[in-house]
């Protein structure tokens, strides 16, 4: 099927601002709060997805992606391959319009989200990482039909993801850096596109644990490359096997690069953002808070994209350790 795909292109600004218009009634305004640490910590402020409708940035592509669909695709119904926060974002998106939404969902996500897919009236087919994958890179699974909308390579996703650059730079617009989380891609594509087109200046990166870290092999050789030494671990929105090519090609314009984070990292910044924020972020989210502690002399505020809050809450306190919060 990706022989019928159309080329990686520009995201351009018109089509930016007419998402921003389109989701408008469907997504909330998140806001861009300081995390205040004292003296000797960055500037760092937190742009909350984790309080979308859907608890994840994911909502802002899904919605734009279903609603540029055409009537006859979506008579047909849609269906997406997730670990939970696409599959949400593209299940209510799905809703709105009242059409059926079936989800290839990793089998090992946090139940939290399983159930948040179910409540939102998606089908559910449970799959190992390794099949999910795969179905990904072939953007076709046996026995599931309609329109499928890829959660990262997907441009209308990414143009809808791109709104939350415009609303970073209006609220910050001293901003020096923006860092946001890359699994797939798509988040950091969208706001680096936003980003560079209002400032180019403004230097974006994105942030990976270090047991799924592919953007930043790519970048270090170069060109795409595959994590031979991916690991499974609590941060599961976050850090793929590998950099799919179109992926790179849409990335390695609008980024500086992406920042490893250890696992004990981001467990401290997600203990971090509980204390002194009361945010609850899933794994995948305080990677970009964990990445942005680490940059002193920014020159002016850092944005760290706090991505989602879906997280199982025993699995939260037990991350966090007794009496963490």
């Amino acid at each position: 099927m990706a022989s019928h795909l159309e080329g990686v292109r520009p995201i351009s600004m018109e089509e930016i601002l007419e998402a921003r218009r389109r989701i408008a009634d469907t997504i909330v305004r998140t806001p861009l709060v300081r995390l205040d640490l004292g003296a000797g910590f960055p500037d760092v402020r937190l742009k909350l997805e984790n309080l979308q409708p859907t608890n994840s940035y994911k909502i802002r592509g899904a919605a734009n992606a279903v609603a540029l669909l055409s009537p006859a695709e979506r008579a047909r119904g849609v269906w997406t391959i997730s670990a939970g926060n696409a599959g949400q974002g593209i299940a209510y998106a799905a809703r709105r319009f009242g059409i059926p939404c079936t989800v290839i969902a990793i089998e090992t996500a946090p139940a939290a989200k399983l159930e948040r897919m179910r409540a939102l009236g998606a089908t559910l087919i449970p799959v190992p990482y390794s099949v999910a994958w795969e179905a990904l890179e072939r953007r076709s699974f046996l026995g599931v039909e309609g329109a499928f909308v890829h959660p990262f390579d997907d441009h209308n996703f990414i143009a809808g993801h791109a709104t939350m650059g415009c609303e970073i730079l209006e609220d910050a617009p001293d901003t020096a850096l923006v860092i946001g989380a890359i699994g797939g891609g798509g988040l950091i594509a969208g706001v680096g596109a936003a980003v560079k087109w209002r400032k180019p200046d403004v230097k974006v990166w994105g942030a990976e644990p270090e047991t799924a870290s592919p953007a930043a092999a790519s970048f270090r050789a170069g060109s795409p490359q595959e994590f031979k030494a991916w690991k499974a671990s609590f941060v599961d929105g976050a850090g793929g096997r590998s950099m799919f090519p179109r992926m790179w090609e849409r990335l390695e314009p609008l980024l500086e690069g992406s920042i490893v984070v250890t696992l004990e990292e981001t467990r401290n910044a997600m203990r971090l953002l509980a204390e002194k924020s009361r945010v609850i972020a899933e794994g995948a989210a305080a990677l970009s808070v964990a990445a942005a502690l680490k940059q002193h002399g920014a020159g002016g505020p850092v944005v760290a994209v706090v991505s989602g809050g879906n997280v199982d809450l025993p699995k939260f306190c037990e991350l966090l350790g007794p009496g963490a919060i």
